[in-house]
Order: C-alpha cells, then structure tokens, then sequence
C-alpha cells in the first residue's frame, strides 16, 4: 500500500481525465464558464501529476510496477491477470508529451470551439481521451493496455466526427477532399473507426498467440519469460510480433491503413493536433517501443526475429516517403500537415526497426523517442496555427489563401519557428536532432537503402512544408481580395488561441538550442535503462563523429535541394510551374493518393454497400419484413376469431370460466399423478 501511496502521480494521471469526464454533462449545469473551467482543469491536473514524474527518471529504482489483484484465473495458462502501472523511461516520456500538450490544447479550444452547441459533448470525449491515452502508456499489461487502445479509437470515432450533421453549407469548414473523395466528418469518423479496429482485430490475435507462448501478459513479465521459452513454443513469437506490429501499423496509420488520416481532417483542428499530431497516432510507436525488448531478447535464441523488425524499419521508410509525396500536390491546409504527419512518423517506425536489426539498438530506439517528443510540439503548434489560418480564411483550401503574413503576423511568426523542425533546419530546431538521429541509426544499422529513402524524404518535406508557408503567406490575397468584410476578419486570434501554438513553437526552438545535450543525455539514458533489461552493458553507443558529420551534411544537403525550388515557385512566385506540364500530370497522380484510397474503396468499401443493399432487400425486407406481416395477420385473424368467444352474455361468460376451472382442475390431476 505505501508503494501504491508514494507513486500516487502515476495512478492519477490517467484516472483524474478519465473518470474526471463523466462528470462534464454535471459541470455544464453550473453555466458554461463553469463546464469549460472543469474540463481545463482535469487536463491541468494529468499535465501536473505527468510533470511530477519527470525526476523518477533519475531518481527512483526503475522500472516500478504497482500491481492490484484483478482477476483469478487459475486454470487459465497465463495465470491471473492484474491491474497494475508500470513506471519506466518510455511511459514517463510517453505521458509528459500527451498531458502537457493536451493542456495547452484544451486551452486553444475555450475560444476555437466558443458557441458550438455541443460544447458539452466535446469536452467529455477530449478529457476520455487523454485519459485512455495516458491509461494506455502506463499500463503495464496487455489487457488493460487494451482498454485504453480501444478507448482513444472510440474517442477518435467521436471527434473526427464531430460536426457530424455533415452539411453542405459546412463544405469549406468541416468536409475533406474533393470530387470523388469528398467526405463529410461522420463518413470520416466512421473510415478511422473500421480501418483502425481492422488493425486492432489483427493485433488481438498476436496478443493472443505472445500471451499463451509466454504465460502472462505482463509486459516486465514476458521479458523474463522469452529468455527461456521452450523451443516448442518459439515458433509462434515471429507471427505474434507481426500480428501486434499490424495493430501499430492502423493506429499510426501506416501503409496499407494510412488512407484514414488524410480524411480525418474532417474534424476540428484541435482535434487534429490531440489525436492526428500529438497523441493517438503515437499510439502505435509506443506499442513498438513497449515490446521492442521483449523481441529483443527473443532474438538471441530465435534468429527469425529479425524479420520483424526489418518489416517496421521497411513499412516505416517507404510509408515516410510515400506520404510526403503525397503532400506535394494537396490542395487544403491540414490535409498537407496530415500527410506529413504519416510521414514523420513512418520515420518513427523506420527508427525503431533499424534499432532492431543492431548490435546496440540505442542510436535508432532513442532517435524514434525523440522524433516522437519534438514532432508533438512542432505539429501541435503547426495544426493549432493552420485552425486559427482556416478560422479567419473561412476555408480549408489553398486556392482561398495567400498573402496573410501581413494580416496574421503572430500566426506567421509560430509557423516560421515551427515549420524549421519539420524540415530538419540545423542547429536551431528540435526536429534536426531527432530527425538526424534516426537517419544515422538507419546509415549504421547496414542498410544504406533505408538511409537514401531517409535524406530523399527530408528533400521532399523541405519542398511541401516551404510550399505550404508560400501559398499560406505570400502571394496574392487571393483570400479577400476585394472583399472589405473579409479583409477585416482576417486577423491573428485571440490570446487565448495564439498562446497556445506559440508556446509550442518557441519550445521547439529551446529543443534545438538544447538538442545535443537532450540527445546525448537520452542515449546514455536508453543505454542504462535498457542496456541491463537485454544485457547489453557497456556497448559502443554510437557511429562516431564522422558518422554524425556526414548524415548532418546530407539532410542539410537534401533540405536545400526540396526548399530551394519550392521557395523560388510558392514564395518569389517564379513562373516555373507554368510551363511543368509533366509534373502537374504527377500532381494529379499525387492529388489521387496513388489511387490507393480509390482502390480499398473499390475493392472493399463499394463491394460491401452493394453487398448490404442486397442483403437489405432479399432478407430484411424479402424474408424478415414479410414474416413479420405474416405472423402480425396471424396474430389478428386469431384475435378475430377469440373476439367472437366474448359475446357480452352473462350465461356464456359464467359457462367459459367453468371450462377454464375444468381444464386447470384436470392439468393439476395429470401434474400430481405424474
């Protein structure tokens, strides 16, 4: 009990917005200042317990697991399960990059959402959000790790499809896409829930299959578990690790499940700096990170292993540079920030896989922790500034902006500090360290391929993101030109909004005055901690300076060869895209998503609607429909008949209850005798 007393923060975090939320319908009883002063508060309460386990990192004996009795299985061959919290480097990163970003969020929406009718319902499912997600990251099994999965996938469900009356006159506010894939927020809800659970379903079924070749779903208790599995078990560990990565591949929107995360942006842009930036999508990295070392350790008895791990180094890469070609060529605001989402964190992944197939895995475990932490802050800042950009242009488009630099000048100054991280500017930026590490991870692992897809797709998000600012920023007004209403609307938000993505973005810029030392200082940290979980003390830690040289040489290199022609077309305005006609054919290409969205929606989607129809018409209205008339015509023909028993005489009413006294008289007989 005094275990459970002295790391009360941990417990707290995650209970105060989860249970806390419940209570937001009470709160809006007392007015609406009082519901959303409630709502904050819960958020300020999970950023304050995070925050104060920050010093356990040096300070208290990790990992720390606090287990509670839950459910006795004796018979079950993992044994009983637990409620439990597991303190350790990953879950303190993990919940001190949700909780303190939620917060400044929630803050950003007091004024964003201001008005909405729903308000209510928007601070229930934001507040049982965070706490799923901080839920998730502490949990130290399996099970309840679940509860929490499941529990920001339904919450993300909510959101997404938040303005979920999907009106036309909402077109340029709330929809996503255009032609044949325009979707309204609900159809955009409803894409996320069913891609993401496809996933989830597929990972049950590797829990399923590590659990029973373990006996346990304890995360602390597997890694004992693996170092001495029977060899007759050890042949399920290679498809369990495959079926729980196909989990993180949905969640985090990966290749083949990416397609749901451009479409999100059919929600508010709060929304997608919580779930699409900051949190959810990072659900699946954790996931990696978590049982990373269990399949770690299993490689040193199961060479196999590897496969898994060159599988997310691979689907990470290619995702990565997948998705930032696609956000070349994309016409609306946060739909370009999305697809940069998916493309960082292909990064992340592409870490996480190369740390893998290493003799010392920390270069690329720590890169993918610390790609996670700087693109929360960086991204979260960017969707904030894009909501506030979106707000005052009235429009999601590019077509409907340009030249706001003038009229938005706070807003322009946080892109200007945040947009430099996303790109990997040197020195100065949180986003260069941690990109460079995770591309000096991929150059030392041995798989110079991975590494050139890496420094190509640092080209390609130099040339988006400076496009972006160009057409954003510079240029012609195209917004409000001649339009005297227009022109006095677009303005910088207010304080309560701007705060909150400046804030972000200036922390950014500390990350990057900072970074060698948080890079160094994360390094040894993953070495220590993780070094004695998989008995790799006092290994070599890194490439070498020449190492660390030559990858800063080449993304700086690549960073110039993506921003320089971007910046000579969207910002100087040159007239060289005029006379590109074979790239706009490619745009088109990119504009389509590879047709891989119109794909699944053809294979799958329209099969199902066909599939359904049909179904509706042969069995629920042909078979069901109809048996139902027919045995409402039975019910009545037999009423017509029983009605003329009841004619009203009283010789026939008293005759009718002696027969009935007769037949209950001889069914008691027949009972007794029986």
């Amino acid at each position: 009990m005094d275990t459970w007393i002295n790391y009360y923060p941990a417990i707290l975090c995650w209970a105060v917005p989860l249970f806390g939320s419940a209570l937001n319908p009470i709160a809006s009883k007392f007015g609406n200042k009082a519901r959303d002063l409630y709502a904050v508060s819960l958020s300020a309460a999970a950023s304050l317990f995070a925050l104060m386990m920050i010093p356990w990192l040096t300070s208290a004996p990790l990992p720390i697991d606090l287990r509670f009795p839950w459910l006795e299985l004796p018979q079950s061959p993992i044994g009983n399960i637990q409620l439990g919290v597991l303190i350790d480097p990953l879950s303190i990163i993990i919940a001190n990059v949700v909780a303190p970003i939620s917060l400044l969020i929630m803050i950003y929406s007091i004024k964003y959402m201001e008005g909405d009718p729903s308000m209510t319902r928007y601070w229930f499912f934001m507040n049982l959000f965070i706490g799923n997600m901080l839920l998730l990251s502490l949990s130290d099994n399996f099970i309840q790790m679940m509860f929490g999965w499941e529990g920001v996938g339904l919450c993300s469900y909510a959101l997404i499809g938040f303005w979920n009356r999907d009106s036309k006159e909402d077109w340029l506010k709330s929809w996503v896409g255009e032609g044949r894939e325009a979707y309204p927020p609900s159809h955009a809800g409803m894409k996320a829930f069913v891609m993401t659970r496809f996933g989830d379903l597929v990972m049950l079924l590797g829990i399923i299959l590590l659990s029973l070749a373990l006996g346990s779903v304890n995360f602390l208790d597997m890694q004992e578990s693996v170092r001495a599995i029977p060899g007759s078990l050890g042949y399920l560990l290679l498809p369990a690790a495959l079926l729980i990565f196909f989990g993180a591949i949905g969640k985090s929107a990966q290749l083949p499940l990416m397609e749901w995360l451009p479409d999100a942006m059919a929600g508010p842009s709060p929304v997608s700096a919580l779930i699409h930036a900051a949190t959810m999508v990072k659900a699946g990295v954790y996931l990696v990170a978590r049982i990373f070392p269990i399949f770690y350790i299993a490689m040193t008895h199961s060479a196999e292993i590897i496969y898994f791990f060159q599988a997310v180094a691979w689907i990470g890469a290619i995702t990565s540079f997948v998705a930032a070609t696609e956000a070349l060529a994309s016409t609306e605001l946060k739909k370009v920030l999305a697809y940069s989402t998916v493309s960082q964190i292909g990064y992340m992944m592409l870490a996480m896989g190369v740390a893998g197939t290493a003799a010392e895995f920390y270069l690329g475990y720590t890169g993918g922790l610390m790609h996670l932490m700087s693109h929360a802050v960086f991204k979260a800042s960017l969707f904030l500034a894009a909501g506030a950009i979106i707000h005052a242009a009235k429009s999601r488009f590019f077509r409907d902006m340009g030249g706001m630099r003038k009229k938005m000048p706070i807003t322009f100054a946080s892109m200007l500090l945040a947009s430099p991280s996303l790109m990997g500017v040197p020195l100065l930026f949180g986003g260069f360290w941690s990109k460079d590490l995770i591309l000096e991870s991929a150059l030392v692992s041995g798989t110079p391929v991975l590494f050139i897809i890496g420094i190509a797709t640092v080209a390609l998000t130099g040339f988006y993101t400076v496009r972006m600012l160009g057409l954003v920023f510079f240029g012609e007004p195209r917004a409000y030109s001649g339009d005297v209403d227009a022109s006095a609307r677009l303005k910088d938000p207010s304080r309560a909004m701007w705060m909150p993505f400046l804030i972000l973005a200036s922390i950014t810029v500390v990350l990057g005055i900072f970074g060698y030392s948080e890079r160094e200082w994360l390094v040894s940290l993953m070495a220590e901690y993780y070094g004695n979980v998989v008995g790799l003390v006092g290994a070599t830690l890194e490439g070498g300076l020449a190492t660390q040289l030559l990858t800063g040489l080449a993304s700086a290199s690549c960073l110039l060869v993506g921003a320089i022609p971007a910046y000579l077309i969207y910002v100087k305005q040159q007239s060289i895209r005029q006379s590109l006609s074979l790239f706009r054919r490619i745009a088109v290409i990119l504009q389509k998503r590879y047709y891989i969205n119109i794909a699944y929606y053809s294979l799958f989607v329209n099969p199902l609607i066909k599939v359904s129809g049909w179904l509706e018409i042969t069995l629920e209205q042909g078979v069901f429909n109809n048996a139902n008339k027919g045995i409402a015509n039975m019910a009545g023909a037999l009423a017509q008949r029983l009605r003329r028993v009841q004619t009203g005489d009283l010789n026939i009413n008293v005759l009718m209850m002696l027969v009935g006294m007769g037949i209950l008289a001889l069914m008691v007989i027949l009972v007794s005798w029986w």
